[in-house]
């Protein structure tokens, strides 16, 4: 039964929750109807699952699911059709910091509530550099469609064209939430500039997911060693960013001790630009806050769930980004496998722990990987264990630590800003190096599938024998 009613002295008292294992199938209805866009595969999803499930009100409730998935996929895609094109003249305002690129500076502008991309140069390109995300400028140039691959790209970030960028005039500093945003990150920026390049760039993304001046050799390294999820903003920064406030959040009533919390990650989400991997982990513990104060703490594969249900129903566009999947298959990987893996990783609990977490995150993201990148870098077990604990140390002193260093002076460069900075420097250039070794030490793919062949085949080996001894 879908959901069945709980009884107390003969009368109704409250619906049962829907167990996990329905609600992942409702979901993974919903998913293939927006990935798809069309009924007949949820429709052949939907049999299959009456096959398999005999239940006709889950499935009814999977259909139901599904066809909404079709219809807000097709309203969304439907949406990245630029409704003005031609010249313009008026105010925009930035959807993304300005980010270098190909000796332009490249950002995402909201024109009459529709973005276009914009590839500054000159003029342009120098009054956009110093501004950040939700300023506004007066601007002039051309609107433009965008078609092929790069339109499509573009339209999975709900930019529906190009925009020639000729003049940028007067600023206006935005709403209050973007000014007070953009104040944090300004001087977080201030206190990153005692690190030495490239550093500062790669601190800026472990701490708050800013890789726009992370070097191509830095993000080839990231990517060959399996890191490259380090420089994402993921549950780990959120899960940090409210453990430094949990003292100040003990101190409050449950009620207003929720609405803090909700605040406080909505501050992180808005902070780090909504990328679709702090949307997963700031939804996530949106959840997990509201079980909290419900008294209905779930486990964390029922909480993922619940999110990407939410955000795809939210924004279906979401299923074409890879950042999004990449963070659903490592948290998916870590909740299944990381806590069931320990008993057959071999050495002392300290090591076969993180060992097991790893394993189940890397088994997460394994598919869309190879998908997409062609490839899981056998290195990035021993790199994780290298780097992971040490960049959990950078995101939790880092922020404080830079917001510190930035207050005590312009450019955060008094000797006093450097000491209080040396330990995200230490641990930043630890993370940078771990990286490096890793890319260069990763075998050819060949060496490496036999790699992950080997590590599984001895995890279903010692699988197999501690069933036998327990028989």
């Amino acid at each position: 039964m879908l959901m069945t009613r709980a009884y107390r002295d003969g009368r109704p008292v409250w619906w049962q929750a829907i167990p996990t294992q329905h609600l992942a199938l409702i979901v993974g209805h919903i998913v293939v109807g927006v990935w798809t866009r069309r009924p007949m595969p949820v429709l052949g999803l939907a049999s299959i699952s009456l096959v398999g499930h005999r239940s006709v009100r889950v499935v009814a409730v999977c259909l139901i699911g599904g066809i909404l998935g079709v219809h807000l996929s097709n309203v969304a895609w439907h949406g990245t059709a630029p409704d003005h094109l031609g010249p313009y003249v008026g105010w925009a305002c930035l959807k993304t910091d300005p980010a270098p690129k190909g000796g332009a500076i490249v950002v995402v502008l909201d024109i009459q509530g529709e973005r276009f991309e914009s590839w500054a140069r000159g003029s342009p390109r120098r009054r956009l550099t110093e501004h950040l995300a939700g300023e506004c400028a007066v601007i002039s140039g051309t609107r433009r469609a965008l078609g092929g691959v790069a339109g499509r790209r573009a339209a999975i970030r709900h930019v529906v064209g190009g925009f020639d960028l000729k003049v940028v005039g007067d600023w206006s500093a935005g709403s209050a939430l973007d000014r007070a945003s953009n104040r944090v990150r300004r001087l977080f920026a201030a206190g990153s500039a005692t690190l030495r390049a490239p550093d500062n760039a790669l601190f800026a993304g472990l701490v708050i997911g800013d890789d726009r001046n992370e070097p191509t050799a830095m993000i080839t390294q990231f990517r060959g060693s399996g890191l490259s999820h380090l420089t994402a903003v993921s549950g780990q920064n959120v899960a940090f960013v409210l453990a430094a406030a949990a003292p100040l959040l003990r101190r409050l009533r449950p009620a207003p001790r929720w609405l803090a919390t909700l605040a406080l990650i909505m501050w992180f989400v808005a902070l780090t630009r909504f990328e679709p991997s702090v949307l997963r982990a700031g939804v996530m513990a949106a959840i997990a806050a509201t079980g909290y104060l419900t008294g209905r703490e779930r486990p964390a594969s029922r909480t993922l769930t619940l999110a990407v249900g939410l955000l795809v129903l939210v924004d279906p566009l979401l299923v074409w980004s890879v950042g999004f999947w990449l963070s659903v298959g490592a948290t998916a990987g870590v909740a299944l496998l990381g806590t069931a893996l320990v008993p057959y990783i071999p050495g002392p609990r300290w090591l076969a722990v993180p060992a097991a977490i790893t394993l189940g995150a890397q088994a997460g993201v394994a598919p869309v990987s190879l998908l997409v990148f062609g490839s899981v870098p056998l290195v990035s077990i021993a790199a994780n264990l290298l780097a992971v604990p040490v960049a959990g140390f950078v995101m939790l002193y880092g922020l404080p630590a830079a917001l510190l260093a930035g207050s005590l002076g312009p450019v955060g460069g008094g000797l006093v800003a450097v000491v209080v900075q040396m330990p995200s420097a230490i641990g930043t250039r630890w993370v940078a190096v771990v990286a490096a070794l890793g890319a260069r030490l990763e075998p050819g793919a060949p060496w490496a599938a036999l790699g992950w062949a080997a590590l599984v085949l001895m995890v279903i080996g010692r699988f197999v024998a501690a069933r036998y001894r327990r028989i």
